[in-house]
C-alpha cells in the first residue's frame, strides 16, 4: 500500500485538471447541525473527477502507445476525461458508451474530437466490447478504475482536501462505483491521518462495494439501477477492492429520493446542479448524521460530478421534497357534500400545496390526491393526526414508488350519469385559472365558491413559479350561469373557459347516456 502513497505524490495532473475549492456548506450544515464541507470536483473542466485519474494514466504510455491511440468504457465522466486527455496528448480516443447514456455526456465526448461508439446498456457490456476492440485495433485500454495510476490521479483529490482542511475532519464521504475514486483517497488518508473515517456511497439498487465487502470477495450483481449511471456497475475492480477491504470503514446505501434531495441541496448552496452520483456523497452523509444522531461533527463529501441530462431536472425537483421528508403524498376522502373542501383546506392551514387532483365519481364520497408541503418527518405525523381528529380518512402515500411515479399524474375519468348531480338542468364547466402563488389563495377561491355548485373536477401542481395554475370542473344550474360570471369577474384571478375543449371532451367529459 506505500506503493500507492508514492504514486499519488508523483502523479501527473495538474496539466488538464484543476486544485478544486472546499466549500463550506452553510445552509445544510445549519439545517442538520454539522460542519458540512464539500468538495468541488463538478467545478474540473469536464465537471467530474475523472479528469485526474484518466490523465495521469495516459500521460505516462510511451510515445508508441500514444501513436496508436487508446480506448476507454464508460457512463460518460471517464470518457470526458480521456477525451480531452488524448487531445492534449494528440492522440485517438475511442470511447465505448453505453447507449442509456445522457446526451449531454456524449455531445462533451465528441466536442473533444473523440470517437463514441454506443453499445450495451451497463457498464459492464461496454467494457467487454473496449476490450474486445483494443486487441482488435491495437488500441491501449484506459480503465475507468481498476488500474494503479488511475486509482493515484484520483488520489489527488486527499492531497488538496488535507491541505485546505485547517483541522482535521471526521469523515470523508465519497461516491462509489468501480471503487477508483474512494481507493485513491483512503490509500493517501489513511496513511497519514488513520483517524479520518472513510465512508463510501452507493445506490442501493447499484451496491456492489458493499455487498463485496459483506462477504470478503468480490461479486457481480445481476441487475443494476441506472438512475445514477455514472456508478452503474455490476462488479468493482480486483485493485479496488482490495485497498476497500483495507482501508474503508462503512458502506452507506442510498434510495433515489434521497439523491434527488442532496442534489437540491447542492444547489440551494452553491447554485450548482449535480448530476445523481455526484450528489451521491452528500445524500449518504446526510444518512449517515440522520442513523448516528450526529453533532458537530466535521464531515466532507466529494461532489464528484456535474454532467447532468436537463430532461431529467423535473424528476429530481418532485422527488426531492419526498427525499428530504418535506412532502407528504396523501390519499384523502371527504364527504361528497358542501363546506367538505372547505374543512380540508381550514386543516391543511398554511402550508403549501404541491398537487390537489379530484374527479367526482358519484354524489357519496369524494377521493382527493394531496401533495403537501411539510417541515419534517414530524409535521407530516402532525398532520395526519389531525386529519385523524376530524375523523377525515387518509392514506399516507410518501412511500409508495406507484403513486409517486405514475398515479400522481394519472388522476381523472368521466364524471358518471347520477340524477342527482348530473342531468339536464346542469351543465358541467370546465375552467383554467392563474392565481398568485401565495398561501390563502386556493380558501380565497373555495370561500367564494356557491355552496349548490358542485365542485367535479379540481387539479392542481406547484410549478415552482409566481402563479399557480388550477383546472376545475363546476356542475352549474343552467339558470345560474349569469351568477357563475359574476362570480368568475368577482375572484379577479384569470381565466380561461376549456369547456368546448376537444381533449376534455374525449378524456374528462361527463357521459351523457
Amino acid at each position: 500500500m506505500q506503493n500507492y502513497l508514492q504514486k499519488i505524490l508523483r502523479a501527473r495532473v495538474y496539466e488538464v485538471a484543476s486544485e478544486t475549492p472546499l466549500e463550506y456548506a452553510k445552509n445544510i450544515s445549519e439545517r442538520i447541525k454539522n460542519d458540512i464541507w464539500l468538495k468541488r470536483e463538478d467545478l474540473q473542466p469536464v465537471f467530474s473527477f475523472k479528469i485526474r485519474g484518466a490523465f495521469n494514466k495516459m500521460a505516462q504510455l510511451s510515445k508508441k502507445e500514444l501513436k496508436n491511440g487508446v480506448i476507454a468504457s464508460s457512463a460518460g465522466n471517464h470518457a470526458q476525461g480521456v477525451a480531452l486527455s488524448a487531445a492534449y496528448l494528440k492522440c485517438r480516443a475511442l470511447i465505448v458508451m453505453p447507449i442509456t447514456t445522457p446526451d449531454v455526456k456524449i455531445k462533451a465526448v465528441k466536442a473533444n474530437k473523440a470517437e463514441v461508439l454506443l453499445y450495451g446498456e451497463t457498464y459492464d457490456e461496454c467494457y467487454e466490447k473496449a476490450q474486445e476492440l483494443s486487441k482488435e485495433k491495437g488500441l491501449t485500454f484506459i480503465h475507468p478504475f481498476d488500474d494503479e495510476e488511475v486509482i493515484a490521479g484520483q488520489g489527488t483529490i486527499a492531497i488538496e482536501i488535507l491541505r485546505q482542511c485547517e483541522d482535521r475532519p471526521d469523515a470523508i464521504f465519497i461516491a462509489v462505483g468501480g471503487g477508483g475514486l474512494i481507493s485513491g483517497i483512503a490509500a493517501y488518508v489513511k496513511n497519514l491521518w488513520p483517524d479520518i473515517q472513510i465512508i463510501g456511497v452507493e445506490p442501493i439498487d447499484a451496491a456492489a462495494m458493499s455487498k463485496s465487502l459483506e462477504v470478503g470477495k468480490r461479486i457481480e450483481l445481476n441487475n443494476v439501477g441506472l438512475f445514477a449511471d455514472g456508478v452503474a456497475v455490476r462488479k468493482v475492480g480486483k485493485l479496488t477492492f482490495e485497498i476497500s477491504k483495507k482501508y474503508v470503514d462503512e458502506m452507506i446505501t442510498v434510495n433515489t429520493d434521497e439523491i434527488c434531495a442532496a442534489i437540491k441541496d447542492v444547489f440551494e448552496d452553491t447554485r450548482s446542479i449535480l448530476e445523481p452520483a455526484g450528489a451521491l456523497a452528500l445524500a449518504g452523509l446526510k444518512s449517515y448524521v440522520a442513523s448516528k444522531k450526529c453533532i458537530n461533527k466535521k464531515l466532507i463529501a466529494i461532489s464528484c460530478g456535474a454532467n447532468m441530462n436537463f430532461d431529467r431536472l423535473r424528476f429530481i425537483a418532485e422527488r426531492a421534497e419526498l427525499g428530504e421528508e418535506r412532502e407528504a403524498m396523501l390519499a384523502v376522502e371527504i364527504e361528497e357534500q358542501a363546506g367538505s373542501l372547505k374543512k380540508l383546506c381550514e386543516i391543511l392551514g398554511n402550508r403549501s400545496l404541491t398537487e390537489f387532483s379530484y374527479r367526482m365519481e358519484n354524489n357519496k364520497k369524494a377521493e382527493i390526491f394531496l401533495g403537501v408541503q411539510v417541515n419534517d418527518y414530524n409535521d407530516r405525523q402532525l398532520l395526519l393526526n389531525k386529519f385523524s381528529q376530524f375523523k377525515i380518512k387518509y392514506l399516507d402515500l410518501s412511500q409508495n414508488e406507484l403513486a409517486k411515479l405514475h398515479l400522481r399524474h394519472m388522476v381523472g375519468g368521466r364524471l358518471q350519469n347520477s340524477s342527482k348531480l348530473f342531468n339536464d338542468n346542469y351543465q358541467e364547466l370546465l375552467y383554467r385559472f392563474e392565481f398568485p402563488e401565495r398561501p390563502g389563495a386556493l380558501m380565497k377561491f373555495v370561500d367564494k365558491l356557491k355552496p349548490k355548485w358542485s365542485i367535479s373536477i379540481f387539479h392542481y401542481r406547484n410549478h415552482g413559479a409566481d402563479v399557480g395554475r388550477i383546472v376545475i370542473g363546476v356542475l352549474v344550474p343552467k339558470n345560474e350561469h349569469t351568477d357563475w360570471k359574476f362570480f368568475l369577474d368577482e375572484l379577479g384571478y384569470q381565466y380561461w373557459n376549456e369547456t368546448e375543449n376537444p381533449a376534455y371532451k374525449l378524456f374528462l367529459g361527463a357521459h351523457t347516456a
